[in-house]
């Protein structure tokens, strides 16, 4: 199974996601949004899945810091340029998995998808 967690590292929320696999014996990928960005096409297919409301990360401080312009999106295009702008606005973590797309972290929702 090709699992990869997209995140930043000091997240507690990815901090908890990772402990998770780890203490379940789930292998993953770590993607650091920080380091690595993240690009269009996979942001966009992310959309496709569950939609740019769910990943952009509204109760952040990126977001608080935002200017109204940038925070005033309109479709999934304008979320995909602020999400490949500023990463941090992305709701942590996001796990690719076979069949599924996980945002957030849930103990209900990765024992659902990896046990």
């Amino acid at each position: 199974m090709s699992v990869t967690l997209y995140g930043i590292p000091n997240c507690s929320t990815v901090k908890k996601a990772r402990a998770w696999l780890d203490e379940n014996g789930v292998p993953y990928e770590f993607h650091d949004y920080k380091k690595q960005g993240v690009d269009t096409v996979r942001l966009a297919r992310w959309c496709e899945q569950a939609s740019w409301e769910k990943l952009v990360n509204r109760s952040g401080m990126t977001w608080r810091k935002l200017s109204e312009g940038d925070r005033a999106i309109a479709d999934n295009d304008a979320a995909i340029a602020l999400m490949v702008a500023h990463p941090s606005v992305i709701r942590r973590p996001v796990v690719e998995y076979p069949g599924g797309l996980l945002i957030g972290f849930s103990i209900d929702d990765f024992g659902r998808a990896f046990c």
